[in-house]
């Protein structure tokens, strides 16, 4: 699979030279930026998997782009790259989600694994925040339909088995979810 890559470097050699390492590699470049604003509005149009962002860059550096790119769930990961070593971009960074902080100058031998760690990582996060949406709505449903049986426990005088049959033969005569019957359940008194 050809993954998407957007760069913002506001040096149009850094961002061309890293353009053609990552295309050389089998890489899908979707954009170029010369700044955070428009890298994420290249993010906004391609969702790319990689979002690698040069620290300094005018009108929105790449630490603040890189802060609304995850908080808007943009791209999959982001790398930032930069002259710049010093503790408080790296404690920034961190701050903000990033995959990988590289310092240049950047050669091919060390983008290349760092992209493809910073793409395995993105997609093992993507997997545990969706395991994490589904654990979430099970448990949403399960309290939903254990305040029901009480419900009808309390109402109808039902034993806690006849109150989730109940809910379950509902369930299956409607064709909907347990949950849905027992939010109709809560909802009638």
């Amino acid at each position: 699979m050809c993954r998407k890559i957007v760069i913002a470097d506001d040096e149009p050699i850094t961002r061309i030279n890293i353009a053609e390492m990552l295309e050389d590699a089998g890489y899908d470049v979707v954009g170029q930026a010369v700044d955070g604003f428009d890298a994420v509005e290249l993010c906004k149009k391609h969702h790319p998997d990689l979002v690698i962002l040069d620290v300094k860059m005018p009108l929105l550096d790449g630490l603040m782009a890189s802060k609304i790119i995850n908080d808007e769930n943009l791209a999959s990961g982001i790398i930032i790259l930069t002259a710049y070593s010093g503790r408080e971009f790296i404690e920034k960074a961190k701050e903000n989600s990033v995959l990988n902080y590289m310092v240049k100058p950047v050669t091919e031998k060390a983008l290349i694994p760092a992209v493809e760690i910073a793409i395995h990582k993105a997609n093992e996060i993507h997997a545990i925040k969706n395991e994490t949406v589904k654990i979430s709505e099970k448990l949403e449903a399960r309290v939903l339909v254990d305040r029901a049986k009480g419900h009808l426990i309390r109402k109808k005088q039902m034993t806690e088995d006849e109150a989730y049959n109940y809910i379950r033969k509902l369930s299956m005569d409607k064709r909907c979810s347990m949950k849905d019957i027992s939010i109709v359940l809560l909802m009638s008194d």
